[in-house]
C-alpha cells in the first residue's frame, strides 16, 4: 500500500485582531486620561495670541490667583492648595534651589487686578526664579 505524501505549507500571515483590540483599549484609556492631565487651580485666563513653551520636559511650577484673591501652588503633584503667598514664596524658593532650571508659571484669572499679578511676578522673581511665565488661552476665533 503506497501512501500519497503531501506537503503542509506554513501560513505565514499575521493576526492583526489582537493588536486592534489592544490599541482600542489604549485609546480609551487615553481619551478617559487626557482631561484629567490638566495642571492648576481652575481660573478664567485670559486670551492672547502666544506661542507654546518649548521646553517639555521639566515640569513647572504653578501659581494660580483667583477671581476673590486666593493663591494656589501646584508643585506637579495635581494637588491645589489655597496658601498664603508668604508661604508660596519660600516652597518656590526652596524648589528653585534644589532645582534652579524650573520654569514657574503664574495662572492669573482675568479679572484680577493688574498690580496684583505684577506684586506676585516680582515675588516669584526674588524667591529665585530667574524668570515668570504667564498663561493664556489662545483666542477663539470669530469667523
Amino acid at each position: 500500500m503506497t501512501r500519497k505524501i503531501t506537503k503542509r505549507r506554513f501560513v505565514a500571515e499575521i493576526n492583526v485582531v489582537p493588536y486592534i483590540d489592544v490599541m482600542l483599549v489604549l485609546l480609551i484609556v487615553f481619551m478617559v486620561t487626557a482631561p484629567l492631565l490638566m495642571q492648576g487651580v481652575k481660573v478664567d485666563l485670559p486670551q492672547a495670541p502666544s506661542s507654546p513653551l518649548d521646553d517639555k520636559d521639566k515640569e513647572p511650577l504653578i501659581v494660580s490667583i483667583k477671581a476673590d484673591g486666593s493663591y494656589y501652588l501646584d508643585l506637579g503633584s495635581g494637588k491645589n492648595r489655597r496658601e498664603p503667598l508668604l508661604e508660596i514664596v519660600d516652597k518656590v524658593a526652596k524648589v528653585l534651589r534644589q532645582k534652579p532650571d524650573t520654569p514657574v508659571l503664574v495662572w492669573g484669572d482675568t479679572s484680577v487686578d493688574y498690580g496684583v499679578v505684577v506684586s506676585l511676578m516680582t515675588q516669584l522673581q526674588t524667591a529665585g526664579a530667574p524668570s515668570v511665565g504667564l498663561v493664556t488661552e489662545p483666542p477663539t476665533s470669530a469667523r
